[in-house]
């Protein structure tokens, strides 16, 4: 099934896809989308704006290095997160996620955190603003973000 996303965001993803490609040093070629998982007509697709399987978008995040949900993000809005690899020894690879774009994400969190309760309680500013830090470090203590 194709995705519900119109023209302007598949616009959107297209023109970050072929910029992060650029930045990664990939050769858009059929040996780099095996090794993410996915088929060349499928990455030039995306990176021509037109509707994938929303499955794709997944494997396109792995191709340019963006967290699970960079490819759908950015189609509603959002900065995907930049990862690289990092290895701890031979037998493992984690993924270390830049900072500043966790940073970032941790200030999205809270800036929502604020909003929901301007509108929703009678909390002062400063009492907001605690609570938004509250929320932020327990959804990082979670792996929510």
């Amino acid at each position: 099934m194709a995705t519900p996303y119109d023209e302007q965001q598949r616009q959107t993803l297209a023109t970050a896809a072929k910029r992060r490609r650029h930045e990664l040093g990939l050769a858009l070629n059929d040996v780099n989308a095996q090794q993410g998982g996915t088929s060349k007509k499928t990455w030039q697709r995306v990176e021509a704006g037109f509707s994938v399987h929303l499955t794709s978008y997944t494997k396109i995040d792995r191709l340019l290095q963006w967290a699970t949900g960079g490819c759908v993000g950015i189609m509603e809005g959002r900065d995907p997160i930049p990862i690289r690899a990092a290895t701890t020894d031979s037998t493992a690879t984690i993924a270390a996620v830049d900072p500043e774009a966790m940073e970032k994400v941790d200030q999205q969190a809270r800036e929502r955190v604020q909003l929901v309760a301007v509108a929703t309680t009678d909390l002062n500013a400063e009492q907001i603003r605690e609570l938004s830090e509250r929320i932020v470090e327990d959804f990082r203590k979670h792996g929510l973000i």
